[in-house]
């Protein structure tokens, strides 16, 4: 398989280097061109003790999915890592191959988990990106104009979002999306449309603001919290929002949950834009009431992980750098607030139900949270936890790493599918919108029934068959 795929906001062909010394970073990938620096990005600027961290000794080889992939040294972490030095060493600039390289990296932080020297890859990997994307090391006018749209414009517009969000459920409700595919319209579309078509999410008839009131408590609340409802989740999974809320409120919380929410940034950041990422970072901040709430809330893991970072990003704001802190601080996934306060079992008897648990990577690597989900889905009763064979093996989804590296994300998703599949459940759980749609994919492409889960909707569930119990 080759390490990467022309893609339509990635264009990665990712050819192999013809010099890497992991040691001295002494490269010879083509060292034209020359990067330009900012606040935000710049590789140079970085604190280089960051860079020094990586001390080559490989733990992180065996858990990285591209070079399990290639067993390419430069499609490793420590790879990755030594390229980026040399830039900050000025050894070479940012070039297309130095570009092609850091998005073929998933950036899933299992190298974070194996790692014993603390190495912080996924800050290096958002300054890396940044640096390519100053450098204008990738540029071309279909790539410039596809990230101009949906990166500048529309995952900037909550609003326009939830218009294109709109249409997208009408065209699927009406019939619409059926015609076209019994009439196999999709086979005029080039190839990579043709796939990503296969792929289209099923919006929902409401948005969360629809069945989420802007304040829902029941009586004397003992916590105070914020709700983020997200972007894409909004649009796709908005009742896994409101099973979010609902669990909340079963847990003694007052949920505070603003009707017109931004996109976190987390898409931004993971594709080199730091700089939108800091604006779409304070606005959102000051959506919340930040002083006056215990937690703000989130229910997914590749946003939260992003989420938890604001303090950083924002550390050189003046106006916004305290409340980034106490934002960072504030900032809590569903699982793991629930375990901070102690989960209150539901009251009821259930029928026996086996699932298995696939651990986003943002959320066991990125956030260090892998027991609390399993506390969530355990304290229901009648459920029988199967674990997961890799159950922390990235499932090819990455954010939009399915669109841009379809061949190296379809590989993954496989394997994943596989190991699911040989637990012998019909459900599995997950808590990240990206991996839901990646395995409800994956599924449809196994020909295979098989229902996708957040462990939260779960606990729901739950709740509400003690109402009907009662």
């Amino acid at each position: 398989m080759s390490p990467a795929k022309e893609s339509e906001v990635h264009t990665t062909q990712n050819p192999r280097p013809t010099s890497l010394d992991v040691g001295s970073s002494v490269l010879n990938v083509g060292c034209s061109g020359a990067g330009s620096h900012s606040t935000h990005g710049g590789l140079k600027d970085l604190d280089y003790s960051i860079l020094q961290q990586c001390m080559h000794c490989g733990m992180c080889l065996p858990t990285c999915p591209t070079y399990d992939a290639t067993k390419m040294e430069r499609n490793s972490p420590r790879g990755r890592i030594s390229l980026m030095r040399a830039i900050a060493d000025g050894k070479m600039d940012a070039t297309r191959t130095f570009g092609e390289e850091m998005y073929f990296c998933l950036g899933c932080l299992a190298c974070e988990t194996a790692c014993p020297a603390g190495v912080e890859y996924g800050h290096l990997f958002e300054v890396a990106r940044s640096e390519v994307e100053k450098s204008g090391a990738l540029n071309n006018p279909r790539r410039n104009a596809i990230r101009s749209v949906l990166l500048k414009g529309l995952f900037t517009r909550p609003r326009l979002l939830r218009l294109v969000g709109r249409g997208l459920w009408f065209y699927q409700a009406s019939g619409a999306q059926w015609i076209f595919r019994t009439l196999k319209l999709n086979a005029l579309l080039p190839k990579k449309f043709r796939n990503l078509e296969t792929q289209t999410p099923t919006a929902r008839a409401t948005f969360s603001c629809d069945i989420i009131r802007p304040v829902e408590a029941h009586a004397a609340p003992r916590h105070r919290v914020g709700m983020l409802t997200g972007c894409v989740q909004d649009i796709i999974l908005s009742d896994v929002n409101r099973d979010t809320v609902d669990v909340l409120l079963a847990n003694g919380c007052e949920v505070h949950t603003p009707k017109v929410q931004v996109c976190c940034g987390s898409l931004h950041a993971h594709n080199g834009e730091l700089e939108t990422a800091s604006d779409l970072a304070r606005r959102l901040i000051d959506s919340f009431d930040l002083e006056n709430l215990d937690a703000i809330i989130t229910n997914a893991a590749g946003c939260g992980s992003h989420l938890k970072t604001y303090g950083r990003l924002l550390e050189g704001d003046a106006a916004y750098s305290k409340k980034a802190a106490q934002w960072s601080v504030k900032l809590k996934d569903i699982h793991e607030f629930l375990s901070e306060i102690g989960i209150r079992q539901p009251q009821t008897t259930a029928t026996p139900h086996r699932v298995t648990y696939h651990e986003a990577c943002h959320l066991c690597h990125g956030q260090k949270i892998t027991k609390q989900p399993r506390e969530v889905l355990k304290s229901i009763p009648g459920l029988e936890l199967v674990e997961l064979p890799e159950s922390t093996w990235c499932c090819g989804s990455a954010g939009i790493y399915n669109i841009t590296q379809p061949e190296m994300a379809a590989d993954l998703q496989e394997r994943k599918l596989k190991n699911i599949l040989s637990t012998g459940v019909d459900t599995v759980a997950t808590a990240n919108p990206g991996c839901h749609l990646q395995l409800v994919d994956g599924a449809r492409r196994a020909g295979r029934t098989l229902e996708v889960a957040h462990p939260i909707s779960l606990l729901a569930m739950a709740y509400r068959a003690e109402k009907v119990v009662g």
